[in-house]
C-alpha cells in the first residue's frame, strides 16, 4: 500500500499531475506512460462513479501512476467508498468550515486518528494479504498511505486556514485557484496581490506545520514557478484539454506547412 507520490514528496522530489476527465482505461496508461506521477479522478465535475473508479485505479497500479480521487461531496459514503477501492488520496471539494474536516478525518482515517468504518478491500486483497495479519499495523499503514487533502477554494477554509491545516490526520492543501479568487472577490485575477498573499500563506501554513502542498494551474510556466516556490506537487491541467491542445498544434501545423 505504500503511496508513491508521499514518499517521493518525502525524499524532497517535486511531483506533477492532472485532473482526469476522458474517462477510459487506455487513456490512464497512457498518463502512466507519460512520466507523470498522480492523476485525479474528478468525481466533482467529472461524469464518473465507484464502479468505474475502481477500473481506472487497477490501470493505475499497472502504469505506476498514484490515482487520487476529488470526492463528489464531503459525504462518509463518498470518503469511504474512494478509499475502498483504493484511491491513494482524496481529494475534497468545497470546504468551508473546521468542523467539516473534522468529520473527513472521522470517515477516511482508522483508529486512533479518526474511526474510518473497516472494511478489508481491494487495497488489502479482500482480507488475504499479509497487510491485514495485524490490525494495529494495518491502521498505521493505511492512515499513512492514504492522503486526506482538503481544498482550500472557498473563503471559510481560507479564513481557518491555519486551524485546518494543524487538524491531526489531514495531510495537506490543495489550492483551487479559480474558486479561491471568486471566493476572494477577485474573480480569476491571478496577478492580483490578494490572490499572491493568499497563495504565499496558504503555503508557508502548510510548511510549518509540515503538511504536504498542491495546487492547480493550466499553464507549464506557472506549474515551473509553483514548484520553485515551495509547492510539492502540481496539478498541470486538465487530460481532455491537453489532448484537444495537442490535435489543433498537430492539426494547424499540417494546414499551414
Amino acid at each position: 500500500m505504500k503511496n508513491p507520490v508521499k514518499a517521493k514528496i518525502e525524499n524532497g522530489e517535486k511531483v506533477i499531475g492532472t485532473f482526469f476527465q476522458l474517462g477510459s482505461n487506455t487513456a490512464v496508461e497512457c498518463l502512466g506512460i507519460s512520466g507523470l506521477d498522480f492523476f485525479i479522478i474528478d468525481t466533482e465535475h467529472g461524469p464518473f462513479d465507484i464502479e468505474t473508479s475502481i477500473d481506472f485505479v487497477r490501470t493505475a497500479e499497472v502504469r505506476n501512476i498514484t490515482p487520487f480521487a476529488r470526492i463528489k461531496d464531503i459525504s462518509r459514503p463518498s470518503v469511504l467508498k474512494m478509499l475502498d477501492i483504493g484511491a491513494r488520496g482524496l481529494i475534497v471539494p468545497c470546504v468551508h468550515t473546521i468542523e467539516e474536516v473534522r468529520n473527513l478525518v472521522e470517515w477516511a482515517k482508522y483508529y486512533p486518528t479518526g474511526n474510518r468504518g473497516f472494511f478489508t478491500a481491494r487495497p488489502a486483497g479482500y482480507g488475504f494479504d499479509s497487510i491485514v495479519d495485524n490490525i494495529h499495523d494495518y491502521f498505521r499503514i493505511c492512515n499513512e498511505e492514504t492522503l486526506l487533502i482538503p481544498q482550500c477554494e472557498t473563503k471559510g477554509c481560507y479564513e481557518n486556514i491555519e486551524d485546518i491545516v494543524n487538524i491531526d490526520g489531514v495531510d495537506g492543501i490543495f489550492i483551487g485557484p479559480y474558486d479561491l479568487s471568486i471566493g476572494l472577490g477577485i474573480p480569476l485575477e491571478f496577478n492580483n496581490p490578494k490572490y499572491l498573499e493568499a497563495i504565499s500563506r496558504i503555503l508557508q501554513v502548510c510548511k510549518d506545520a509540515r503538511k504536504f502542498s498542491f495546487i492547480y494551474t493550466g499553464d507549464k510556466s506557472m506549474a515551473r514557478q509553483h514548484l520553485a516556490d515551495g509547492f510539492d506537487g502540481v496539478a498541470i491541467n486538465i487530460d481532455a484539454a491537453v489532448y484537444i491542445s495537442a490535435y489543433r498544434d498537430l492539426i494547424n501545423a499540417i494546414r499551414k506547412g
